[in-house]
């Protein structure tokens, strides 16, 4: 009997499609596996067979599955289910899902670049096939999967593709642009001559009577490294340095003398094994602890979401490790999502202790190659039990999920913004958590409203915990008034006296400080001082981005980079003055102020890697750097003890943003930000340096009164039908051409009212109404949240298609945004 699959296709399409399975492979195929096919001209993909069938469709001609990738599915029924609750409720579709949802590795394309890996060595020789596309890729090492196909002359070159994919013998490409290197560290030991006992004393005896400095470095070496007692440990140059306090000649000496010799050693990235041996037991937790623990676990028993309201440094992540634990005693995995992927290597040093190599972390600044090893993992007999990661872990395949923790659930960075699925992690997690029958618990400091309001309404439980661990003081927050400052020209640079002066006082005790800049840079834009021209990005409709450490004006929304102009293109002035203030910026300002300081910055121009991210989290832990500069990554829940001063340089940025989360998302980043000073032994200080001293949100933030935000924000949400009381879908539109954009947005507006009513608002532009030569129209549609969703979809795409069809919008782009954020 002829068989036939239908098959998801990693592209923006609403339907599968149908294809013939050849009598060969018939056998060897079921539901999740890959399948590489054709379409359209010329180009193959990997498809998911979501069914297998006997139905030959009537109306065309059926093209054949070319090969299966997999001997068992790599994609199980309940991703399926969740993949079509994302693609309805986010009004996308499944191969939108199916896009975002794989690692590249897993879905090859002709499209797809692969690139020679220099480091790999066959240890068998390989089929004909594959020496062939390596001898292709060795003449040029990158090259897209259509052109291997045409000059190696194979056919159906794509699994061809995916072997030497799977030996670790080319790269996707996409992995390129990440660092493939493995992390080394300089080490020490010693020479071969100095491990002589004789040779040993000797060199005591000379460092002695020479160089004292130099003896003290050996005997802490000697200690560091247990070479003398048998049990030795490797011990790297840093950390022999940084313990003892000396130069680098003086270690330079030793080397000179033949004490010491330096070599380079690989060292275990975020996912290094520890053995079982080391694992310690959770911490005990404190009285309050122990008290919201068990008001968690009592809650669990009625409802499947719990919001953990915690202030911040009160051990929530102690809470969790123990809920964690008892998880996995009763045989289920847990999902802990966090927002950032700067917070992933500060909380991976704590949940590795307790659960080794039973954890594993996915997140996007990893290779493709770890991304599928671990995707391949979860599908074994030995699957991780504890999966920590961003948003993207969602995706990942659980058998036995048993609860999902949502770290600092208030987050915006759990919303993908583009491509769709524009999902909200937090949101599709619980939902996850919902069809594997599992528990879900939301922590933070400082709520989202809706969060609150559904804990407030009785769909969510709420568990308090309104002290910090070890009794800790909540930080004195002093607010400056820099609109009087600045009249007086009493500002020095971005900081006011006080907060200099708090600065100064910190680094002289030792301590360390944060600053914060919600924007990265140095200046929002140049000016021309003489006529006012502003030099503006080509593509989008916005001033571009100084950034001085490159010397490029840079447009953050399209990546355009230009030089800084020497002479303005309008009057040929040479008067060309930066504006406001980025983070690059305060950097300047505070090396120049304290010359003394070590300085780091933390923003996407810093963190590119994750080698990166690393860095700068651990040298700020283990004091290495004085002072951190950042935008809001450094608001995320890290965890340092020797943070003495919070600089929160313009609250006005933050205060005056023209959207109606702006003062909801103003408390919770300053509330967030004020929250990393003072974790351990003595209060913390916070400077907030602000025009507005009177804004009422000053005030809230002063006293820590949440409950106050929360209660005057949710009456005017309910007033102006905003959520949580209203579910909101944003409809942007776009085309190359303003006149016919203006036009199509007007007559998709006018048809949602006929459907809609009053809820329709617009068609207007949003703030940014160009970006990569495209213009934008956004309309907003705000519904009732017991508005049935599949209906609300079924209306919007028939007026869709009904303007999509019209020939006067050909070129036309419609795309919704469902709870925005």
């Amino acid at each position: 009997m002829e068989k036939f699959v239908d098959v998801i296709l990693p592209l923006p399409l609403a339907a599968c499609f149908t294809y013939a399975l050849p009598a060969l492979l018939a056998d060897g195929v079921e539901e999740g596996c890959r399948v590489v096919v054709p379409f359209g001209r010329k180009k193959y993909y990997t498809g998911i067979v979501r069914c297998v069938h006997a139905l030959k469709p009537a109306a065309y001609e059926v093209k054949e599955v070319l090969t299966v990738l997999d001997a068992h599915p790599i994609l199980l029924p309940s991703q399926f289910k969740f993949w079509e609750w994302l693609a309805g409720y986010y009004l996308c579709t499944t191969g939108d899902v199916y896009k975002a949802a794989l690692p590249s590795g897993l879905k090859l394309e002709s499209e797809t670049v692969v690139a020679l890996n220099p480091d790999y060595e066959a240890e068998e020789r390989l089929p004909e096939r594959e020496a062939k596309l390596l001898d292709l890729l060795s003449a040029e090492t990158e090259q897209t999967v259509t052109r291997l196909e045409k000059d190696s002359g194979l056919k159906n070159v794509l699994p061809v593709v995916n072997a030497l994919l799977e030996r670790g013998a080319i790269f996707v490409k996409e992995e390129l642009k990440r660092v493939y290197k493995p992390k080394t560290e300089t080490r020490v030991r010693l020479t071969p001559d100095a491990r002589n006992e004789h040779r040993l004393h000797i060199f005591f005896d000379d460092l002695q009577r020479r160089a004292p400095k130099q003896l003290d470095l050996l005997m802490k070496y000697l200690e560091l490294s247990g070479c003398l007692g048998g049990d030795e440990r490797p011990v790297s140059k840093r950390d022999l340095l940084q313990r003892t306090g000396a130069s680098a000649a003086v270690f330079n000496g030793l080397v000179e003398r033949g004490v010491f010799e330096v070599y380079r050693a690989e060292v275990g990235r975020l996912d290094a094994r520890q053995p079982a041996s080391a694992l310690e037991p959770p911490h005990p937790l404190s009285v309050p602890q122990q008290r919201a623990h068990d008001e968690i676990a009592s809650a669990f028993r009625t409802k499947n979401v719990c919001l953990l309201y915690g202030v911040t440094s009160s051990g929530k992540t102690e809470i969790y490790i123990h809920l964690i634990q008892e998880a996995l005693e009763q045989g289920r995995q847990v999902l802990y999502l966090l927002p950032e992927i700067a917070l992933t290597a500060q909380i991976t040093e704590r949940l590795r202790r307790v659960f080794g190599d039973r954890l594993g972390v996915y997140h996007s600044k990893f290779p493709d190659a770890e991304r599928v090893e671990i995707w391949q993992r979860q599908l074994s007999d030995r699957p991780y039990e504890v999966i920590l990661g961003v948003r993207s872990s969602v995706f990942l395949p659980f058998r036995r999920l048993g609860l999902v923790i949502v770290d600092e659930e208030h987050e915006t960075t759990y919303k993908q913004q583009d491509p769709a699925p524009r999902y909200h992690a937090r949101n599709a997690a619980i939902v996850l958590a919902s069809m594997h029958g599992a528990k879900t618990l939301l922590g933070t400091a400082t709520p989202s409203l809706e969060s609150w309001h559904n804990a407030e309404t009785g769909k969510y439980a709420r568990v308090d915990l309104q002290e910090r661990h070890r009794a800790v003081c909540l930080p004195e927050i002093i607010p400056v008034d820099i609109r009087e400052l600045i009249r007086k020209k009493r500002m020095n640079g971005s900081f006011s006296p006080l907060l200099l002066q708090h600065v100064r006082q910190a680094l002289e005790r030792k301590e360390q400080v944060i600053l914060f800049q919600n924007r990265r840079g140095f200046a929002p834009m140049v000016e021309c001082h003489t006529c006012g021209w502003v030099p503006k990005c080509k593509n989008c409709d916005v001033s571009l981005t100084y950034h001085k450490g490159l010397g490029l004006l840079t447009c953050h929304y399209c990546g355009y980079t230009e030089p800084v102009p020497r002479r303005c293109p309008a009057c040929e002035g040479t008067d060309l003055r930066p504006h406001g203030l980025g983070t690059e910026k305060v950097e300047d300002e505070v090396r120049t102020l304290f010359p003394e300081a070590r300085v780091a910055r933390m923003d996407l121009d810093t963190t590119r890697t994750r080698a990166a991210y690393e860095r700068i989290i651990d040298d700020f832990q283990e004091g290495r750097t004085d002072v951190l500069i950042g935008t809001q990554m450094v608001s995320k829940g890290l965890d340092f003890d020797r943070v003495s001063v919070v600089g929160i340089l313009n609250a006005d940025t933050l205060m005056n943003y023209p959207d109606f989360r702006a003062y909801e998302r103003a408390f919770q980043l300053m509330a967030q930000v004020a929250g990393r000073a003072g974790r351990r032994d003595t209060r913390g200080r916070v400077i907030l340096q602000t025009k507005s001293i009177d804004h009422p949100l000053v005030a809230q933030v002063m006293a820590n009164d949440y409950e106050g935000m929360a209660a005057g924000q949710l009456a005017e949400r309910q007033a102006f039908h905003y959520p949580p009381f209203y579910r909101l879908v944003y409809v942007f539109l776009k085309h190359r051409r303003e006149d016919v954009l203006e036009q199509m947005a007007q007559e998709m507006a006018a048809r949602l009212r006929a459907v809609f009513a009053q809820r329709v608002l617009g068609p207007d532009k949003p703030p940014v109404a160009r970006i990569q030569m495209l213009f934008i129209r956004k309309i907003v549609l705000k519904v009732e949240t017991q508005a049935p969703v599949a209906r609300v979809r079924s209306l919007l795409t028939d007026v869709q298609r009904a303007v999509q069809e019209d020939t006067r919008f050909k070129g036309g782009i419609v795309y919704y945004d469902v709870d925005p954020v």
